[in-house]
């Protein structure tokens, strides 16, 4: 990895903009989490009231003799900007300020270093570090700025600058290479899920939405989830049974922030395909965030961002223990279909709820009857009980078996097809409405 690792408690100024134009505009109280998130000790936090950013060093001169003044009184190692600092910006305040300057999107890839773990996740945050890096190596490497001389220093005709630029470019090209064949690694899984008729329901939201644990109470699974920013960044995929639908695919990815930094759009993509590509989207919402509607709009940017933004979703507002008043409750639009439910992962009120509107909205297209099944058709009537299909079991005169069933349209075709059948006329031969 590109950053150093430290043991935590590594002493930090913090310094946010005020008065900037609201679209970029960021959350103060966010920034400290991220902050500690990545285990920062905050010794200071500095509020700047500028409405026109310096193209030097994106605060003015004045401000940035107070912070250099503050680093030496505080002994810091590093000051973390609230924003995303050009190149020539983040070398300006790292000369002037004579200590590690990191901005926004540097703060973020260093949280997913740490929270990395599986192969996959650790070659996407190296893929997004590298490119963030590619541009500012020239911080590192002044002093060999100019082509080495003399008697055994004579190289290939290129500065340190120049071949570490080479380096970089050929590791990039090798990361991208092996995620690629990631990416069709998840493709041909997905792809075998469909062959199965199994339906794909991803879990988005917020960062500390609640999502890790809103996918352990559903799964009763154990994938960490802790109360901080960004606890969940590897992909986790589990089998969840339902109800009158059977097993689906209910996948936890990773959470969204406002201003997500485009290189980790790009460098996740393989991971955030699981979300462009499954069935249902469930948007988990903290219900009790007073910025609730601003991180909702970033979620959905995001969506739009990889080409989900389409998808069938289900609003999920979780924390609903930390609300006075509100109850577990489901709500439904004019046409009566689930838009939103209010539950609480953590205490569990209201998963049930959640199960219920999950199969209405993947089962809108349930088949609902009862099957005449011919004795030559015997294997057909113990597939449909394996499937768990079969509500009620009778016999006719001739001696055929007469099942009330619930299934999915899709499932029944499947079966009927197996036997050689055309699905259509074989249920109107042989159900009885």
């Amino acid at each position: 990895m590109f950053f150093e690792r430290h043991e935590g408690g590594e002493r930090a100024i913090l310094v946010h903009l005020e008065g900037q134009d609201p679209d970029v505009r960021e959350d103060p109280q966010e920034f400290s989490e991220l902050a500690r998130s990545a285990g920062a000790e905050a010794v200071a936090f500095v509020n700047v009231p500028r409405h026109r950013p310096s193209a030097k060093y994106l605060v003015g001169t004045g401000k940035v003799d107070e912070l250099h003044e503050l680093v030496h009184a505080e002994q810091v190692e590093l000051v973390i900007f609230n924003h995303t600092l050009t190149p020539s910006q983040e070398r300006n305040l790292e000369r002037a300020l004579e200590c590690r300057v990191l901005d926004r999107t540097g703060l973020i890839l260093d949280i997913f270093a740490q929270r990395a773990r599986t192969h996959e996740g650790k070659l996407q945050v190296e893929l997004a570090q590298l490119e963030h890096m590619s541009t500012r190596l020239v911080r590192g490497w002044t002093h060999l700025e100019r082509q080495k001389g003399g008697i055994g220093l004579r190289g290939p005709g290129e500065t340190q600058l120049e071949t570490d630029r080479r380096l970089l470019r050929v590791r990039i090209r090798q990361i991208k290479q092996r995620l690629e064949k990631v990416r069709s690694q998840r493709d041909q899984a997905r792809r075998g899920r469909r062959r199965a008729e199994i339906p794909s329901v991803s879990l988005v939201g917020y960062t500390n939405a609640g999502k890790s644990t809103l996918f352990n109470a559903l799964t009763t699974s154990e994938v960490y989830a802790a109360n901080q920013l960004f606890a969940t960044l590897d992909p986790t995929l589990r089998r969840l049974e339902l109800e009158d639908i059977g097993p689906v695919v209910l996948a936890d990815t990773v959470g969204f922030i406002r201003h997500l930094p485009h290189k980790l759009v790009e460098s996740f993509r393989a991971t955030l395909e699981e979300s462009a590509n499954a069935d249902l989207l469930l948007h988990v919402i903290d219900a009790h965030e007073p910025d609730r509607d601003e991180q909702i709009e970033q979620v959905l940017d995001v969506l739009e961002e990889i080409g989900a933004r389409e998808l069938p979703m289900l609003e999920v507002y979780n924390k609903l223990d930390l609300l006075e008043g509100v109850e577990p409750h489901i709500q439904r639009d004019e046409e009566g279909i689930p838009r939103r439910v209010w539950v609480s992962a953590q205490t569990g009120l209201g998963l049930d709820l959640i199960r219920q509107a999950v199969v209405e909205l993947l089962g809108e297209d349930m088949f609902a009857a009862t099957l005449r099944i011919p004795q030559t058709l015997a294997r057909l009537r113990s597939q449909l009980f394996a499937l768990g299909a079969v509500r009620d079991e009778s016999h006719d005169e001739q001696g055929d078996t007469l099942l009330v069933v619930r299934l999915p349209r899709v499932e029944l075709n499947r079966l009927v097809s197996r036997e050689g059948l055309k699905p259509d006329v074989f249920i109107q031969q042989h159900t009885l409405q």
